[in-house]
């Protein structure tokens, strides 16, 4: 038979796959997972059931939860990642750590194919290929769903028929957990103007009692909550369940897709949003104007290519260089207020603030200066403008 490794979730699409490549196409078929976070050991439990239920010949979780942080999220949060300033780029990030320990397996065992079950109008499908194409060109990639161009209905219906028991409600919406956040992707996201259902979201509202929050980073990581050190992957997840109790962190996002289209999805991403705000306040009080600007850039210019399935590309290697080094000084604390729907940062405290009371306090006093040295700055500052106006006074 032919050894096929399939990028499996247990969801729809990739149910359809596990079934369909090996009844019809005669795969001997390997189901395999890549945990970045968002699974119990019993739902990982349930999960290769299904796959074996479906025809897989073996299923295989590989738990990537630490590798994904130290890959991939550590840099988002140095870089304060939001794609167009609002989506965390919770599934983006999770897929380029899923391909590689995709790929890897499927070396490992010898497999000449790989097969997943993106469609051939999402950014998933680019992410994927890319990463199987470059890291093992000589694999043969399988895409029933995009090949196909099946509808969601007709995945059901093939499963069905098959006595795999498939719901619709079940199908309504596609929900992908991982550590950086969980997307919600349903009809109502098809479209401009329908908001998504707040049953649509993992997470409702339990908590309605205000609480505060201290948030303790050490070069840019996050090390301890409310005093109690733990290492970021677990305290990201700490994060996650005390702030979704809050229902914090839900938003749709609105971006372009890799393929020239516009996409729409919904996410629910509590811990990464208080995160990524609460590192970036940290940062604007021990950081430098011009560091600030340049990690800007450079963050954005990272998750662009993250995004866009780039992750292999030289040119990340040397941002993350770039974003480490300017986390030297991001230590201290942040206080954050948690309420219904929202979050609020209420201040820091590191040593390494650089609103140091010893050189003056904003729009009160100066205690390194005089008077006559603002007068003489001033003036100075003032050159550029006085000759571009002298020489240009006669222009329109």
């Amino acid at each position: 038979m032919k050894k096929l490794v399939l990028a499996y979730s247990g969801g729809l699409d990739t149910s359809y796959c596990a079934k369909y490549l090996s009844r019809e196409k005669g795969y001997e078929v390997h189901a395999v997972s890549v945990n970045t976070g968002g699974f119990s050991k019993e739902e990982i439990a349930t999960i290769k059931e299904k796959a074996l239920q479906l025809g897989a010949s073996s299923y295989t979780s590989i738990d990537a939860v630490k590798t994904f942080y130290d890959k991939v999220v550590k840099y988002l949060i140095f870089g304060n990642v939001l794609k167009n300033n609002t989506y965390p780029l919770s599934v983006s990030s999770e897929r380029i750590v899923q391909a590689i320990e995709i790929v890897n397996h499927a070396k490992k065992i010898g497999a000449k194919y790989i097969a997943h079950g993106s469609t051939g109008a999402g950014n998933d499908q680019v992410r994927f290929d890319m990463i199987f194409q470059i890291i093992a060109p000589d694999i043969e990639i399988i895409t029933p769903i995009r090949d196909e161009q099946l509808s969601r209905e007709q995945e059901i219906a093939y499963l069905q028929k098959h006595g795999i028991d498939y719901s619709w409600e079940k199908a309504k919406y596609s929900i992908n957990r991982g550590l950086w956040g969980t997307s919600v992707g349903g009809e109502e996201t098809l479209t401009s103007e329908k908001p998504l259902p707040d049953s649509a979201y993992p997470s409702q509202l339990e908590e309605k009692t205000p609480s505060e929050v201290t948030l303790t980073f050490e070069r840019g990581e996050l090390v301890a909550i409310n005093g109690r050190q733990d290492s970021p992957v677990a305290n990201i997840e700490k994060l996650n369940a005390m702030a979704s109790k809050y229902a914090i962190g839900r938003d749709i996002h609105v971006g372009d897709t890799i393929i020239g289209i516009k996409g729409r999805v919904g996410f629910e991403a509590p811990a990464p949003l208080i995160i990524l705000k609460a590192h970036h306040l940290l940062e604007k009080h021990t950081l430098s104007k011009w560091q600030q600007y340049q990690k800007e850039q450079m963050g954005n210019f990272y998750g662009m290519l993250l995004h866009e399935g780039n992750y292999l590309d030289a040119v990340m290697r040397n941002i993350e260089v770039f974003l480490t080094d300017t986390q030297k000084t991001v230590s201290g604390e942040v206080f954050v207020g948690l309420y219904p729907f929202q979050f609020r940062l209420n201040g820091i405290s590191s040593k390494h603030d650089l609103m140091n009371a010893s050189f003056g306090s904003y729009g009160e006093m100066n205690k390194a200066w005089t008077s006559e040295d603002a007068k003489g700055f001033i003036k100075i500052l003032s050159n550029p403008g006085k000759i571009y106006n002298y020489v240009n006074q006669d222009d329109d």
